[in-house]
């Protein structure tokens, strides 16, 4: 349990409550992890944090990543690769990685993420070489304190079968599922306020069986925990799909039950109108990955088209080795001006997409306690200065995603303060950098 703390005097809270209040000059009081008290001139209580030259939002919410590639970002063999292609050049050295290589990327991705208002990540483990767990990420979040939805993640047909990723780095259909079973007994908390929930994410259509896909659906459903995978990615996905599946993406989700209120797809940049509204349908969630499906060249998912249908959509920063960064304020900034190249600059406000950072990634991890400002839900804020030059001359405090700033000036997760004036207080953070970069050069060597 967290204690007390009084946030003074805020210029702006942008509340992302169901009547989208924005609130100037008043006092959020947290108590043992929650939001006990939004109000002008609270009586202050516990630890006093001046709050008046900042916009107060909730915490970021990031939908997509794999963390443990922030030990290898702008790979040259990689740096200018279509989808097919990247993956290949990467899974050589993947396959070197082990449970310290985990950790310590988890720790850096996790606190680049911090540092860019994130309160909520989720994470798709879809690799574990030479001994590493999912639990090397879980162990990574809570020494930084971030709340955390990790997947376990699979691949099962290797090259030798026609597959994508070398054979060292694929495991049978019975193992996967039985350290599936074994992660979420050990680590899924269902309750509020959850710090840790685990998924069942088998990679991708194209890395593993039929069966797999199928049977992870069934077991998710028996443990009551969610489902991810990527799909419909760039074109080469839907031509795989095609040709392997005779089908779309949507149609072969759906098929294997793939779809609905307890499920996600990562990027979905190829999905069409019937797909779109199917996943509308199904309440099937997306996580929208702009920037690295921009620096694959996998195209611009229809973001517009997919919210005005009533498709659920969070965004993604996706894995630092294709993004190369972890900064989730950008990434909802990179949403906002795509949509506003394909459909006006009248499409996406920065109010909106800022709503799909926090709230609307929220609700595609079946989080209704996170992602807005509201006495009862979690105490989960991020506060912006905008006495800075990023924001010197800004006309509108809420226009975050148009003036800055990019980074926060404290984040509070579970009223527990990660970030204090522009710093990790959880970790030390010269150190997780010194060693990752020490390991990286290993690597390349």
């Amino acid at each position: 349990m967290t204690g007390d703390v009084t946030l003074r005097n805020a210029r702006l809270v942008l509340t992302m409550d169901d009547g989208a209040r924005e609130l100037a000059g008043v006092d959020i009081r947290l108590s043992n992890g929650v939001i006990a008290e939004i109000g002008a001139a609270l009586d202050p209580v516990g630890e006093i944090v001046d709050a008046s030259g900042c916009l107060v939002t909730p915490g970021l919410v990031n939908t997509h990543h794999h963390l443990y590639q922030t030990l290898t970002r702008a790979v040259p063999g990689g740096q200018d690769a279509l989808l097919f292609g990247w993956l290949k050049t990467l899974y050589p050295i993947w396959a070197r990685f082990g449970p310290e290589d985990m950790r310590i990327s988890a720790l850096a991705g996790l606190a680049e993420l911090a540092l860019s208002g994130c309160t909520l990540t989720s994470d798709h483990l879809y690799l574990f070489p030479n001994g590493a767990r999912l639990d090397d990420t879980i162990d990574a979040a809570r020494e930084i304190g971030m709340r955390f939805h990790p997947t376990r993640g699979a691949m099962s047909i290797g090259e030798s079968d026609g597959g994508l990723p070398p054979d060292s780095l694929v495991e049978r259909d019975a193992a996967i599922l039985e350290d599936c079973i074994r992660v979420i007994d050990a680590h899924h908390d269902p309750a509020e306020g959850a710090m840790v929930r685990v998924g069942v994410a088998p990679c991708s259509p194209f890395s593993v069986s039929r069966e797999l896909m199928r049977d992870s659906a069934l077991l998710a459903r028996d443990k009551g925990v969610m489902l991810h995978t990527h799909l419909a990615e760039n074109e080469e996905d839907i031509a795989y799909s095609h040709e392997m599946f005779g089908c779309r993406p949507g149609q072969y989700a759906e098929d294997l039950g793939w779809t609905g209120e307890d499920v996600w797809h990562a990027h979905c940049v190829k999905l069409d109108g019937d797909e779109i509204d199917l996943f509308a349908r199904s309440r099937t969630g997306v996580a929208h990955c702009p920037c690295s499906n921009c620096r694959l060249g996998s195209g611009i998912a229809p973001v517009r088209a997919m919210r005005d249908a009533g498709v659920k959509v969070g965004l993604g920063v996706d894995g630092s080795a294709s993004n190369d960064a972890g900064n989730l304020v950008a990434e909802a900034r990179q949403a906002m001006l795509l949509q506003r190249v394909m459909h006006g600059a009248d499409k996406m406000s920065a109010r909106e997409a800022l709503w799909i950072a926090t709230r609307g990634g929220a609700e595609v991890l079946g989080r209704d306690d996170c992602g807005q400002i509201a006495v009862g839900k979690r105490a989960d804020l991020a506060l912006w200065d905008l006495d800075t030059i990023e924001a010197a001359g800004s006309w509108d405090p809420a226009a975050l995603l148009l003036a800055g700033p990019t980074r926060v000036r404290h984040l509070f997760v579970e009223g527990r303060q990660v970030v204090r004036d522009g710093h990790v207080t959880t970790i030390d953070l010269p150190r997780v950098i010194e060693t990752q970069n020490a390991r990286a050069a290993q690597l390349a060597s």
